[in-house]
């Protein structure tokens, strides 16, 4: 594959604050476009949420998202810059992709392909299998109609709506139920509460409530089970270890342990950075930092859009690192144990604001599939439940209540007790996310999508006040999620030029 030629005149040097995987991404695109890319990273490593780790006894875990879906924005970058995607980054398609466990005791697979998801519903919820197929057909239709407007392209910018790809999107608004919530539109297409509360959980794709989110999120279905799920090889820290190695290729420059403590602007326009052990001009600041802390931090004497940031935040996480030593056949990577009563656990999130006493568990194992994650015979559990993010609770006290109800959920369903197979622990919650990735309250997705607008009410790629200062990562259009954030490094790349 022919490799492009970089500009022959470097254009202004940038710098990125943060290496999360949007930053990463934004570094590449930049680089390719012949700019002189810095990214400045407070961490001592790349990754952000997307980082790795290892407990004694020989378990290692990637600490953040676990869920790959369109696969295809990862190797557009590589093919970017005239390469292989195949020679740096594998992945393959998981199937099936989830295991489900019901509080009723009921187990389902959710198959890879379409049909025979829809069959193995009919067998073991009694749905017709025509129903499933009709709702996933109908959730291709909304994505295929709307992705070009609403996840690549700024609909902060007015061209934005002058494109024939908006026409389409317009077409499609009637069917898409923007009146409704998600937790209606799937009340309404199935009978059964089991398979609604199936589908009710992709609103924590991005940390949202079915019960508040607007019914046009029923689109996410089809990442899983139009386009796929995916696992790279090596675990999700590849993705970042794989896009760092090409920045790397082009010339962008990493500076671990060296946080931005202020964007420095004049005359309505950024002029360069400092951190604590210089300041560097650059004709372009791009942050990857979540744009709460991006304005009381490092633009403190701006005026803030607090609109914008007064925002409800999504949920959080708090997760459980476990070294297991034992192997249950019937776990895969991707495992979901579903509370008794959906909305009593959501109200507990964003209403409440604390934990559920009867929380959803999901299990990520990738010993599944790199088998050098945990020792012979044992899994490595990446146990997380959905929780709001931190505005004070007393998390110790959660934590330990919120373990014990994990264990007697997984235990139950399994017939296993799971306690006594611990042999190593680690425990992050929002406290802790919020301090190692400054995403404020801790929250994963920036603001939620519990309204109709939300998408709009985000903050934009670019500032509308300071010339050359861009915003990309999951706090920004077009929100949280490993697609979302290499999407919104697509989006600065081209609003830069």
């Amino acid at each position: 594959m022919a490799r492009p030629k970089l500009a022959s005149s470097l254009k202004s040097p940038a710098a990125v604050i943060g290496a999360g995987i949007a930053g990463i991404a934004t570094a590449v695109r930049l680089a390719l476009k012949g700019h002189a890319v810095t990214v400045f990273e407070a961490a001592d490593t790349f990754g952000g949420k997307m980082h790795q780790f290892e407990l004694p006894g020989g378990y290692r875990f990637d600490a953040g998202p676990s869920l790959f879906t369109m696969p295809q924005l990862v190797d557009d970058l590589f093919r970017l810059a005239g390469r292989d995607p195949k020679e740096h980054f594998r992945y393959e398609r998981l199937d099936p992709i989830t295991h489900y466990f019901f509080a009723d005791g009921t187990r389902l697979n959710a198959w890879a392909d379409t049909k025979k998801f829809a069959v193995e519903i009919e067998a073991k919820l009694g749905v017709p299998a025509a129903d499933v197929v009709r709702f996933l057909d109908r959730s291709a239709h909304a994505y295929e109609a709307t992705e070009k407007t609403f996840l690549h392209k700024s609909l902060h910018k007015a061209g934005t709506y002058f494109h024939a790809d908006v026409l389409k999107a317009l077409a499609a608004l009637p069917s898409l139920g923007l009146t409704g919530t998600m937790h209606q539109r799937h009340a309404s297409a199935f009978q059964d509460p089991r398979l609604v509360q199936l589908f009710d959980r992709f609103a924590t794709y991005n940390g949202s409530d079915p019960y508040q989110a607007p019914a046009t999120l029923s689109l996410i279905p089809h990442l899983e089970h139009g386009i796929g799920a995916f696992y790279p090889e090596g675990g999700i820290y590849s993705i970042a270890r794989s896009l760092v190695e090409l920045a790397e290729e082009l010339g962008v420059s990493f500076h671990y342990n060296e946080p931005v403590t202020e964007i420095l602007t004049a005359g309505g326009r950024v002029t360069g950075v400092r951190t604590p052990q210089d300041v560097y001009d650059m004709g372009l600041v791009v942050s990857n930092m979540d744009v709460v802390p991006t304005y009381r931090k490092l633009l403190p004497s701006q005026p803030a859009p607090e609109r914008t940031l007064g925002q409800p935040r999504s949920s959080s996480a708090l997760i459980y690192y476990w070294g297991i030593a034992h192997s249950f056949d019937e776990l895969g990577v991707h495992n979901i144990f579903f509370s008794q009563d959906y909305q009593k656990e959501f109200d507990a999130i964003f209403k409440q604001k604390t934990v559920a006493e009867d929380p959803t568990v999901y299990v990520n194992i990738t010993s599944k599939k790199t088998p050098t994650d945990a020792p012979a015979g044992h899994e490595n559990w990446f146990v997380m439940v959905n929780v709001p993010h931190h505005q004070g609770q007393d998390w110790d006290a959660l934590i330990q209540q919120t373990r014990q109800a994990v264990l007697d959920k997984v235990s139950r369903s399994l017939g296993t007790p799971v306690e006594p197979l611990i042999r190593a622990e680690q425990v992050w919650d929002p406290r802790g996310i919020e301090q190692r990735t400054s995403s404020f309250g801790g929250a994963l997705y920036g603001s939620s999508s519990n309204n109709p607008l939300a998408a709009f009410l985000r903050h934009p790629n670019f500032s509308r006040k300071l010339e050359g200062l861009y915003f990309c990562g999951g706090s920004v259009h077009p929100g949280g999620g490993i697609p979302l954030c290499l999407l919104s490094a697509k989006i600065v790349a081209d609003l830069v030029d």
